[in-house]
């Protein structure tokens, strides 16, 4: 029989993921990582059992946090990437030629050392990039003390559990946005409303208290089941209301060729059901 990886990220539901062929299993001092080859999804990767990223639909989850933001605001000069140990946030940033300067904060060493062996194909080459600056630190610790001036953070964290659990609270993302520039965005990983809707929730009540625009948008990655993701937007800028042409026009001079990422993507993202709508505060 083959071997299969079930997850318990929810009480009440979990998904299961073939394992064709287990390519990594180890313990580092945060968590257990686990990377496996499945035939639909490709190398996937796992802490403690719960899915991360896979090779198959990685592009969906990293495009919307990166070019969304990035192509909102237009501007874009340094970004912050808390998380993103597996390097595909940090590359699809730096297809941002206008993008001068990425600090990607990863608290486990592990999780870059063993993504750079296993999952090449998620980095692209990002680490060797000379605008990243990798820092392997906590990442609330380094919010508490860095000097901001970043035009977009980027939260690329794992769900409210374990070392990941600081970057959902009401100061972390005040510091957060003592981080940004005047017209900055903060976009935020918030799971899956359908089943996570508590986390959805306490992070928009502390948008809202905090920014000007704050809202969240969706985006539906198969491998984190259970409806649609959504990510955390806040701004006290306008460039929610970025309109479709300008948004086209930096689209097209930025020369990317997204999978899954387009301008009319982008605003329809923010279109929300109702039952999302209602966990907004």
């Amino acid at each position: 029989m083959s071997t299969w990886i079930r997850e318990t990220l929810h009480p009440d539901y979990a998904q299961s993921l073939r394992v064709d062929e287990m390519l990594y299993d180890s313990e580092t001092d945060h968590q257990r990582l686990k990377v496996f080859q499945n035939a639909t999804f490709g190398r996937v990767l796992t802490l403690d059992d719960v899915v991360q990223t896979t090779e198959g639909d990685n592009f969906i989850y990293h495009e919307m946090m990166t070019h969304l933001p990035i192509l909102a605001h237009g501007a874009v000069n340094r970004v912050l990437i808390i998380g993103g140990g597996d390097g595909g946030m940090a590359r699809e940033v730096l297809r941002h030629r206008s993008v001068a300067h990425v600090t990607m904060v990863e608290i486990d060493a592990g999780v870059v050392d063993f993504s750079r062996q296993y999952l090449p194909m998620l980095s692209q080459g990002a680490f060797d990039d000379p605008r990243l600056e990798l820092v392997i630190a906590d990442g609330a610790d380094f919010i508490r003390s860095t000097k901001g001036g970043y035009d977009v953070i980027i939260v690329d964290s794992t769900d409210p559990i374990g070392p990941g659990e600081v970057l959902f609270t009401e100061t972390f993302y005040g510091q957060a946005k003592r981080a940004l520039t005047g017209d900055g965005i903060l976009v935020t990983q918030n799971g899956v409303p359908f089943l996570q809707g508590e986390e959805l929730h306490n992070t928009m009540r502390a948008f809202k208290a905090l920014f000007v625009d704050a809202t969240c948008y969706l985006a539906t990655i198969p491998t984190y089941a259970g409806g649609p993701m959504a990510f955390g937007w806040g701004t006290d800028g306008a460039a929610r209301a970025t309109p479709l042409d300008v948004l086209q026009g930096r689209f097209d001079a930025a020369g990317i060729a997204p999978e899954y990422y387009t301008p009319a993507v982008h605003q329809a993202a923010f279109a929300l059901p109702g039952y999302v709508s209602r966990l907004l505060p």
